[in-house]
């Protein structure tokens, strides 16, 4: 089964919650899943991400996928699987982190611009496209991505995603989004994301058609 398509059913939204430090992690965490949200990633460039991810993974069940962005390496991936992690998000495409990340079970979900990479990130194995940056792939570039895309793939806008423009995105078939800091910045509390999340969540309900 594919782990990421089977949580972007759920709720089609990752939450990228770069910045966030490890004390934040409980209610963060809290917050988002009781939103619904199924994928959640806690970029490597973020203090002590490990940490973070380990904490996380510790309180999420089964049906939650835990994991990290901005993941450039193999070694980033031996050490993610060596804590429970479960998606591996890039924003590049790297065949050996995808086929690294896909040997130890992982969701794999790397970035692509072009579709010479997101061709390559299909054929190392990757479980879904994060159509990165998105400020440049408008729903237009999706639209014509899905005509020629193997049926099923996974596309992914991250980057510039926000509630007004979503339904732009939905109509051209985006399978979901990755959203960071429109969803989370360094500095909110608890109280400021759940506002944020709930209104993304909100917006998918009048938006996201029955799959």
């Amino acid at each position: 089964m594919n782990l990421i398509r089977h949580a972007l059913q759920q709720m089609p939204i990752v939450a990228i919650l770069r910045g966030i430090k490890p004390a934040e992690v409980d209610w963060a965490f809290d917050v988002l899943s009781a939103a619904g949200i199924r994928l959640i990633e806690v970029p490597l460039n973020s203090p002590s991400p490990y940490d973070s991810i380990r904490r996380m993974q510790q309180r999420a069940g089964d049906d939650i996928l835990i994991g990290a962005g901005t993941v450039l390496t193999t070694a980033q991936v031996d050490d993610l699987q060596a804590i429970g992690a479960k998606l591996v998000v890039a924003p590049n495409c790297d065949p050996a982190v995808i086929r690294a990340a896909k040997g130890y079970g992982m969701a794999a979900l790397p970035g692509v611009a072009t579709a010479t990479e997101a061709f390559t990130a299909l054929q190392a194995g990757a479980d879904g496209l994060k159509m990165f940056p998105g400020e440049l792939m408008p729903p237009a570039a999706v639209k014509a991505w899905r005509q020629v895309m193997p049926e099923g793939t996974l596309l992914l806008p991250v980057g510039g995603v926000t509630v007004d423009n979503m339904a732009a995105y939905v109509a051209a078939s985006a399978d979901g989004f990755g959203i960071g800091g429109s969803l989370y910045k360094p500095g909110i509390d608890g109280a400021e994301l759940k506002q944020r999340v709930d209104a993304f969540v909100a917006r998918v309900g009048e938006i996201w058609p029955k799959r």
